[in-house]
Formats: C-alpha cells, sequence, structure tokens
C-alpha cells in the first residue's frame, strides 16, 4: 500500500497590521530551522482581543501577499479572513490538519502570559509544537507548553510601535507607502470619542432613539454597539451612506456591511452600528438581548471567586 504521509507545515498567524520585517524575518528562519514542507502565514480577519485596526482585513491580506508571495516554500492563505469574523486558532489548526500535517504553531513571546487561556488550549498543547519567536537570551515562562522550541530573532519592532509612533523603518519598501498613506488618516481617539462622532452623524440626519451599548466586559463581538431608528426605507439607505462617507473620512475602517431599507448594519471591530426602521427594532429588541448581556456580565463580576 502506497503511504500518502502528509506535507508537514508550521503555522504563523496573526493581524499583520501591518506585517513588518521582524514577521519577515520569522518566516525566513522558520523555513531555515524547521522541518517543514511549508509554511502558512495566515492573517486573522479580526483579532478579538484588539480595539481598534489600522487596516481592514483585505488590505492586511494583500499585504501579506506583497511581502510573503516571492518566498520559497511560504504560502499566504486567506482561510481566517474569508470566515468573516474572528475564528480561534485551534479552529484553524483544524482545518489545516485535513490536508497537512500541522507540527508547529509559530507564536510571539508576547503571547506567552495568555497562550492558557486561547480557546481549547490543552487540545493545542497536545497536538502541536510551539515555535516562540523571541529575542536572543530572553527569559520565559514556558512551564505549561508540552513542547516547544525558540526562534531567535532580534529585531526590536512591533505592530504596535509601528501603528503608534508612525515609524515606517522597519515596514518593506513593497508596502511602505500603503501604510504611511492609512497611517497618515488615521485619526488617533478613544472609542468614546468615536462613539460620540457616530452618535452625532445620525442624529443630524435625523435618526431616533439613538442608544449605545458598552460591552467592554461582556463575551460579544464589539465593545460598542449603537442602536437607531430611521424614519422610512428610504431614510434607512440614506443614513447608511452619509454614515460610511463621513465616517471613511474620519479614518475609520469599515470592515463589513450589511445594507436594506429595513435594517443596516456597519462594522468597525470594535464597534457595530444598526440602523433599522421601528417595526424592525420592534419586533427583533436587539437591545433587549444587549441589555441581558450587560446585566449578566455584571452579576457574575459580582459573583465571589
Amino acid at each position: 500500500m502506497v503511504n500518502h504521509q502528509k506535507p508537514a507545515i508550521a503555522l504563523f498567524g496573526g493581524s499583520f497590521d501591518p506585517p513588518h520585517k521582524g514577521h519577515q524575518r520569522i518566516v525566513e528562519k522558520a523555513v531555515e530551522d524547521l522541518a517543514i514542507e511549508k509554511l502558512l502565514v495566515v492573517p486573522a480577519y479580526l483579532n478579538p482581543f484588539k480595539t481598534s485596526a489600522l487596516a481592514d482585513p483585505h488590505t492586511r491580506l494583500a499585504w501579506c501577499h506583497a511581502l510573503f508571495d516571492a518566498m520559497e516554500h511560504v504560502e499566504v492563505s486567506d482561510y481566517e479572513i474569508k470566515q468573516g469574523k474572528s475564528t480561534v486558532t485551534s479552529q484553524s489548526v483544524k482545518h489545516f490538519k485535513k490536508m497537512y500535517d500541522v507540527k508547529y504553531l509559530i507564536v510571539g513571546s508576547d503571547n506567552l502570559s495568555t497562550l492558557t487561556k486561547w480557546h481549547e488550549f490543552e487540545w493545542l498543547n497536545e497536538n502541536v509544537t510551539w515555535v516562540i519567536a523571541t529575542r536572543s537570551n530572553a527569559r520565559l515562562d514556558t512551564s505549561e507548553l508540552k513542547k516547544w522550541l525558540l526562534l531567535p530573532v532580534d529585531i526590536p519592532v512591533s505592530s504596535t510601535q509601528i501603528r503608534e509612533e508612525k515609524d515606517l523603518q522597519f515596514i518593506d519598501n513593497k508596502i511602505k507607502r500603503s501604510v504611511k498613506h492609512i497611517l497618515e488618516g488615521q485619526h488617533h481617539m478613544t472609542i468614546d470619542e468615536r462613539i460620540e462622532k457616530i452618535v452625532n452623524l445620525l442624529d443630524d440626519k435625523k435618526a431616533e432613539e439613538i442608544e449605545v451599548f458598552n460591552l467592554d466586559d461582556a463575551d460579544y463581538i464589539a465593545k460598542r454597539v449603537v442602536i437607531a431608528n430611521s424614519l422610512n426605507g428610504k431614510h434607512t439607505l440614506a443614513l447608511f451612506d452619509h454614515l460610511k462617507k463621513e465616517l471613511k473620512s474620519q479614518g475609520e475602517t469599515l470592515i463589513a456591511s450589511d445594507a436594506t431599507d429595513e435594517w443596516t448594519v456597519a462594522d468597525l471591530g470594535d464597534i457595530l452600528i444598526h440602523i433599522m426602521i421601528p417595526e424592525y427594532r420592534q419586533r427583533y429588541s436587539l437591545e433587549t438581548f444587549l441589555s441581558e448581556l450587560v446585566e449578566n456580565q455584571k452579576k457574575k463580576g459580582g459573583d465571589p471567586a
């Protein structure tokens, strides 16, 4: 019988917001050092632990293609982008195990403190070898990991640093102009300042019964949800078009949207905006569901440990 052995691979996931020379070096070194036939770079649709994004998912995917497509034994996967929502790592590993022998999972050393909180950590710990990208001689707590190895990468940079400091020295020329363009248009506001602008935009165009839900402590896909009534179907779409145009001019990124004359949804990643005709709002009682989420979380927070 012929043994059809699956190709051994490593997975390297992340927001890549933006990808930088540190990411490139991790990929290069992993291909050099690991016993694999392929390395898959898997940009996330949305990182649930982040409250803002520099670029939308498809821009980040394009950046990854620009940087990694020319590398031998490296492939950029759009699997998580296609899911259209935040995807846990264990789901991606299980997906790729259908086609490959997923031997290694590459993570940054900054992830070590939260790894045990990842969904199905115990399953991941049994099924992969963790590859920890770190600076040389760094002290790391790997006591919870069953199988692991280090991948020293001495490039002192992070995507957060690039976004906050607008420092492009570690950005490859292939994407530098695109990253610079987005950074120059980015407005640094708190989430509540952004909410205030959204509410004002809706109010200026005659939206009614505008309500904001703070879901910072709730188990939900967004940190804030805005619900507003339109006057009628035509007004729903007019409000949505106005909102899209103004948000773009303010540097916001519309990750996804769904628009009908009865109900429109705008997804900014950490903020969801619902505009609907009064009949739909009454029928679906979305604010009742959100209020219960908040109350349940308050009760949990009040329980003794």
